[in-house]
């Protein structure tokens, strides 16, 4: 695919840039993604270390890709045992020393219950009831506890500004669980998955397109559709394109119709350029 075929402006709104698997070639990997049309990239804390990780990335790449990055702060559902009122605070600091864009990535993930599940709740309500405070959009992760996290979500959806369901893998009935919140979804290469992406495929067109959000969560879930596929099969923001590529797809509207509509709701939840 040449540049010329990709739309300018995309924002990739779940990125992992401070992935191990970067470190060799952070700023190459960035140039790729500006060529690829990528204007914007939302950097993803899943600790509070890598949430201030992530906000550092956002400074120290700032003069060579000006306005390009941001990030968000939070403690993500493997890591909830580690949460008590002292990380809270600190959350709170951290965000509001570095303008980060949203809270998160927290939620439930029942799949591997890397913290119990108890813990998990905890830091979950925890989170909700600061993004409240601070009026923020939530970056939100669920696996296998869709049920819980909607009954949690719902206490405090009329709290929040807004929220995306980060990495969206479910079913239709999922689906419309959270557009009845009236959440974002996110969409990533799990849509060009041919072993396990089917029930996505099948509910993707019924996201409306002022609810929808594009992510290459790099450097995981590498789009089985693309050729040729990188040797270490680490994927990165320059791949966004494949996620557009199946939406055309499964979804039926045009290219520059989705590129246009998701970087709008992007810019619109996070504030992004505001």
């Amino acid at each position: 695919m040449s540049q010329d075929d990709n739309p300018t402006d995309l924002v990739d709104i779940g990125v992992n840039l401070t992935s191990h698997r970067f470190d060799r070639d952070r700023s190459d990997v960035l140039a790729r993604a500006r060529e690829a049309g990528i204007g914007h990239c939302v950097i993803i804390g899943t600790t509070l270390d890598g949430s201030r990780e992530a906000a550092s990335m956002c400074r120290e790449y700032a003069g060579e890709f000006p306005g390009m990055l941001s990030a968000t702060a939070g403690i993500h559902p493997h890591n909830a045992s580690t949460y008590n009122p002292g990380i809270g605070t600190e959350l709170r600091a951290l965000i509001a020393e570095t303008k980060a864009v949203a809270v998160g990535e927290t939620g439930l993930d029942f799949n591997r219950d890397f913290s119990p599940r108890e813990a998990q709740q905890r830091a979950f309500e925890a989170q909700l009831a600061l993004a409240a405070e601070l009026e923020m959009p939530l970056l939100l992760h669920e696996r296998d506890a869709h049920q819980r996290q909607i009954e949690i979500l719902r206490e405090y959806r009329d709290q929040l500004p807004g929220a995306v369901i980060h990495c969206f893998t479910g079913d239709r009935r999922s689906l419309y669980n959270y557009l009845d919140l009236d959440l974002y979804v996110g969409v990533t290469g799990w849509l060009c998955d041919e072993r396990r992406g089917g029930e996505l495929r099948e509910a993707v067109a019924d996201i409306p397109p002022d609810r929808l959000l594009v992510e290459t969560d790099a450097p995981y879930l590498l789009p089985r559709t693309l050729t040729p596929r990188p040797a270490d099969r680490r994927n990165e923001p320059a791949f966004l394109g494949e996620v557009l590529n199946a939406l055309v797809r499964y979804t039926g509207r045009s290219r520059d119709a989705i590129a246009r509509a998701t970087a709008e709701n992007a810019r619109r939840l996070f504030k992004i350029g505001a």
